[in-house]
């Protein structure tokens, strides 16, 4: 049989191995070696990093900010901007407080009407008179107070911002790092300097807020003004427009809808900080009810205290986003003087004339103590909690355990430090590890087989990690993998970001904390991901289960962070578990969002197609709407992830070991430099796996045509 020219060629390039396969045989080859030698007392240092290698970046970063706060009128001039704020403040606090709380209500129920109509009015009225049945309506009114501050100077800022990195290249490439940082580094980090520069006090707090809430809205603008039609820009400039009227009469109206996006995201982001701000200075705020009883261990309160935040989180939610309505936003702007502004005559009519009125019924003014159920609630609350951890108390143990020894054990210390006779009932002799190693083999070659030579890869190092576990892991191991991953999906640019990350985060010192937090987020991730993709696509599939699952996610991720801590220590008590299920609380709610709206945006023309040629319902998943949906399905691992860092810090109040812990350590005793290092760590562990997920995501949606 004679061969076509070329033919012998084309075979042999066949199976010849990629650049990419060959790379990562030289890293296994690498790693093997890291392995082979780390328990050789000469290269203990693979292992541990040295002490001698490590730079004293947290003593630079302290003699930095002592010296700058001797400077001559520093400290004068950072306590006269929290003295100046302070005023504001207490004007807002003093009105809101001297309000008649039926005057508040009917003003933000109105509101509400405006921003989305009947339901959204009937939900606030609802929501606000639980506040003051409860009897948290004067502390409800103190967080308003620091919401109504905080918004208003973020929103400012973040548009100044904003207009100029849109306007200047230059400043655009200084801004977007920049909150990348803020985005991602733990607000607990920068409230040390933030605390030596202005002071404990409630304006500690709102400054805080106000620079957490800020990238929101820079990023928003920005994209709204690059959004603007070219041709509305273009009308403009032929209209004699100077630069400043382009801006203000073209370009920012045309933003408008983006940039009210931005608004809603800055009210979400200034909410969140409500119990974070209370730890730095308020006393009389609901964040400081949550905080205060979660400290007494005093579970009903803090719970009925933590739905308040929620419920306020909820409402500036659905009225910020309200707003946001395109063709609403239209309307408002081309009607008259008196339908822009009736809302607002009308709100403040029923303002003065509930406050008249209330001055001549007492219960108007204030609600009585003896009409609140409050006592009851939370004294139920307390019982109910305490007879199910009796009752249950094995149950609920034995959860506990199995979780900690069978699942995240082995993940950080790996079977081959984990796995005990008395514990798994058997120990890992030459046998067992053999047969490990050839499952793993097995599997590999299986992975090859069905997805190609990088899902083996994949299974290799999973199984890598379990025998090995985190904290045992060679860092110069780790290091060359991470970098070889950011280099083959992202490019040069994303795999240098991968190795200046990591090595920061040797060098300074504190790679064992980020192995631990690294160890416990990715267990999180891990079931927030599988639990999230099920019921994502179970949703996907069925409309009253995607109805019923959307307001429990709204909840979950609306409640501020400190609030999903409550339910599960109850039960659980402090412990990793409870920090592991409070960050699953939170993360999933991304894995389920985006599988969901990934598996709805199959083209239907697609799916009728794949149905004529007979594919069976399974078939159509699996082979048809899956693959067409990963790209927002991995953009919801990255929002996942990015989840599970956010609530590593706050879960470090119950017991976690790691960064989140260290900036704890740092914040109780103003060591700025230490936090600051341990905040820069989280945010490049963030930023590193972001970066590498958009990558990935823009790669696979190319490949799928749908960029």
């Amino acid at each position: 049989m004679q061969r076509e020219p070329g033919e012998n060629r084309k075979t042999a390039s066949s199976f010849r191995p990629s650049v990419d396969l060959a790379t990562w045989i030289v890293v296994g080859a690498v790693v093997a070696i890291c392995f082979a030698l780390r328990t050789d007392k000469e290269y203990r240092w693979l292992v541990k990093y040295p002490s001698d290698w490590q730079l004293p970046l947290a003593d630079w970063i302290n003699a930095g900010m002592h010296w700058f706060m001797a400077l001559p009128g520093a400290q004068p001039f950072f306590r006269g901007i929290s003295a100046l704020l302070s005023y504001p403040m207490g004007w807002i606090q003093d009105l809101l407080q001297w309000l008649p709380w039926p005057a508040t209500i009917a003003a933000i129920v109105i509101l509400a009407y405006v921003a989305h109509g009947v339901r959204l009015a009937v939900f606030t009225l609802i929501a606000l008179l639980y506040m003051v049945i409860i009897g948290y309506w004067s502390e409800s009114m103190n967080t308003l107070a620091l919401v109504f501050m905080s918004i208003p100077i973020a929103v400012s800022v973040g548009l100044a911002v904003g207009i100029a990195a849109f306007k200047s290249e230059r400043v655009n490439m200084v801004v977007q790092p920049t909150l990348d940082l803020m985005q991602t580094v733990p607000t607990f980090a920068y409230l040390i300097p933030i605390l030596l520069l202005f002071g404990f006090g409630p304006v500690v707090g709102l400054i805080a807020s106000a620079i957490y809430a800020c990238p929101p809205m820079v990023r928003n603008v920005v994209l709204g003004l690059q959004r603007v039609p070219r041709d509305m820009v273009e009308s403009g400039v032929m209209s004699g427009a100077t630069r400043r009227q382009l801006l203000w009469w073209v370009q920012v109206p045309g933003a408008l809808p983006t940039i009210m996006i931005g608004v809603n995201q800055t009210v979400m982001a200034a909410l969140s900080m409500v119990i974070i701000a209370a730890l730095i200075g308020s006393s009389a705020d609901i964040g400081w009810e949550v905080v205060s009883t979660m400290r007494k261990a005093a579970f009903g309160p803090s719970l009925l205290a933590g739905i308040v935040i929620a419920l306020i989180a909820m409402i500036f939610d659905r009225i910020s986003r309200g707003f946001t309505d395109q063709q609403r936003l239209l309307h408002s702007t081309g009607s008259t003087v008196w339908e822009r502004h009736r809302a607002l005559v009308v709100a403040l009519a029923a303002m003065a004339g509930l406050t008249l009125i209330a001055w001549f019924v007492p219960p108007l003014r204030e609600f009585p103590d003896a009409w609140s159920p409050y006592r009851w609630l939370a004294k139920e609350l307390n019982e109910g909690v305490s007879n199910i951890t009796r009752s249950y108390h094995e149950i609920l143990d034995g959860i506990k355990n199995t979780f900690l020894f069978f699942f995240l054990l082995p993940l950080r210390v790996g079977f081959e430090t984990a796995v005990r006779p008395h514990i798994f009932g058997f120990s890992l002799t030459p046998g067992v590890i053999s047969g490990y190693a050839l499952v793993c083999v097995l599997a590999a070659a299986g992975a090859w087989r069905l997805w190609g030579w990088r899902a083996s890869v994949i299974v290799l190092l999973m199984g890598m990690w379990l025998y090995f576990g985190v904290e045992k892991v060679p860092w110069p191991a780790l290091m060359l993998i991470v970098t070889v991953i950011a280099v083959q999906v992202g490019g040069l640019r994303v795999g240098a970001l991968a190795a200046f990350g990591l090595l920061f985060i040797a060098i300074s010192g504190i790679w064992p904390f980020a192995m631990k937090s690294i160890y416990l987020c990715g267990a999180a991730v891990l079931t927030s991901f599988v639990i999230g993709g099920l019921v994502g696509v179970w949703a996907a599939h069925s409309d009253r289960l995607s109805a019923f699952v959307r307001p429990i996610n709204d909840t979950l991720q609306t409640m501020p962070l400190f609030v999903l801590l409550i339910p599960v220590l109850m039960f659980f008590q402090i412990g990793e578990f409870t920090a592991y299920l409070a960050i699953i609380m939170y993360a999933v709610v991304p894995a389920i969002r985006y599988t969901e709206h990934g598996l709805r945006r199959v083209p239907p023309e697609i799916i009728e197609a794949a149905t004529s040629v007979g594919c069976t319902r399974s078939q159509l998943l699996w082979q048809v709407k899956l693959p067409l949906a990963i790209p927002e399905i991995m953009l919801g691992l990255n929002q996942t992830i990015m989840f599970g860092l956010a609530m590593l810090v706050i879960a470090a109040l119950v017991g976690t070991r790691g960064l989140g812990q260290q900036i704890y350590v740092a914040l109780n005793a103003g060591d700025t430099g230490k936090g600051i290092v341990a905040g820069l760590g989280i945010a490049l562990i963030a930023i590193i796996i972001d970066r590498i997920t958009q990558a990935w995501s823009a790669r696979k949606k190319a490949a799928l045509g749908l960029s």
